[in-house]
């Protein structure tokens, strides 16, 4: 057996090992602390909520963990079961040119691979998320988004996938460099181009109505020192009971969206200081330091694909036994992720830090305990769990656990 091949074995059944008993330690977490409401929490979540909470988290784990284990068989049927290998050979056989062969190749990747997870997202919405009242899809809903959702691909993702395949045919040793350029201007022009043309093809977006509310969201701006192209209000309603806010685009084209959820949810005072949290993430550098990381890790897994692509060897190991530029592209997304995963608890803490800083942001330019008030609530009304197990939590959670959060709010409000 070549070597890569036992490395990449290795590194699977490590990634599914960990993956499974962190799910194991959150699940009897999840158990031991079901029917104990933490103290800071007792007065406001009863312990009817918190029992939800604990219950709907172990159900997404326990479907995380059937998910888990079918994405791994997927994987080694599509590698060294010669899935991959087997289809590239089917499109071989209708005589295209080696551009368009590659391109459909990794397009029908891609369609059977979503077709194998669809169970798994449609259980997860109209079972796991309607038992415990948070789902407003409906099928015909589901439909259409998923025919847009899959439009939206093939037009922005066929040309790119062209693009680079045409790239590293042509471009010369140092393809990967061009390749490179070419996902970053791709990916700045996507966040121009998807609030005003691409967003609304799946949400409705109504500009946020004169009143209170509205006072409360321009003196955060204000205070913030924030300029954005217009406050809007999304229908999240249509699709879920969850709430959220978040603002998107560069420049002069920075909008701010609520979802019509968190505004049923809070009053003006919370959104201001939710949404205080939420500058806090843009005047602290924080989307720019995160787009820095990933450009440059896109640069390094571009300079690494290069490496392997001109490996022989390694296509072989992994199952496919004519080298393309459109295999080792498809080879890289699929098997470099199993590699990476060892990095996620970095990610994690890092995007934790970022979360306690917005924090304190909001506390300094807002009322950071009409904050915590508000986090509470959506703690409650989106029934996450105050009592995450802590392994868990560092390697998988982008934001710090409810306890951690709310004392740490607490102290920077004294």
């Amino acid at each position: 057996m070549p070597a890569l091949t036992t490395v990449f074995l290795a590194a699977l059944a490590a990634m599914v090992a960990i993956r499974w008993w962190l799910a194991g330690r959150q699940l009897r977490a999840l158990r031991e602390h079901r029917d104990a409401v933490p103290a800071p929490f007792a007065a406001v979540i009863s312990a009817a909520e918190h029992a939800k909470a604990a219950d709907y988290t172990a159900a997404k784990l326990r479907l995380g963990r059937l998910e888990l284990a079918w994405e791994a068989l997927l994987l080694l049927l599509v590698t060294l079961g010669g899935g991959f290998a087997a289809l590239d050979a089917l499109v071989a056989r209708l005589g295209w040119p080696p551009l368009a062969a590659g391109v459909a190749t990794l397009a029908l990747l891609a369609l059977a691979l979503a077709a194998a997870g669809l169970p798994f997202e449609l259980y997860a919405t109209f079972r796991i998320e309607s038992r415990f009242g948070f789902n407003r899809t409906t099928p015909r809903l589901y439909l259409a988004d998923l025919a847009r959702s899959l439009a939206v691909a093939a037009l922005l993702g066929l040309p790119l996938v062209a693009l680079l395949l045409a790239l590293m045919r042509a471009a010369g040793p140092a393809w990967w460099l061009y390749a490179w350029a070419a996902w970053v201007l791709f990916g700045v022009g996507l966040a121009f181009f998807w609030p005003r043309f691409i967003a609304p093809l799946f949400n409705r977006f109504r500009p946020l109505e004169p009143g209170a509310l509205r006072e409360a969201v321009e003196r955060v701006m204000s205070a913030c020192g924030f300029a954005a192209d217009g406050v809007y209000v999304m229908d999240g309603s249509r699709r879920s009971s969850h709430g959220n806010a978040y603002f998107t685009g560069f420049g002069r084209h920075k909008r701010i969206v609520l979802f019509d959820t968190l505004l049923e949810r809070l009053t003006p005072v919370e959104v201001e200081a939710v949404l205080a949290h939420e500058l806090g993430h843009f005047r602290l550098h924080h989307i720019r330091q995160r787009l820095a990381l990933s450009f440059g890790g896109a640069l390094a897994g571009f300079a690494l694909l290069g490496r392997a692509a001109a490996a022989p060897a390694a296509y072989a190991a992994l199952g496919v036994p004519v080298p393309s530029a459109h295999a080792a592209l498809a080879l890289f997304v699929l098997v470099v992720p199993v590699f990476t995963f060892p990095l996620g608890p970095l990610g994690s803490w890092w995007s934790r830090r970022h979360e306690y800083a917005a924090d304190r942001y909001a506390a300094a330019h807002a009322d950071g305990r009409q904050l915590a008030t508000a986090l509470v609530k959506l703690f409650r009304d989106n029934a996450s769990t105050l009592t995450p197990d802590r392994w868990y939590s560092a390697w998988h959670d982008s934001h710090p656990p409810a306890l951690a959060r709310i004392a740490a709010l607490e102290r920077a409000t004294r």
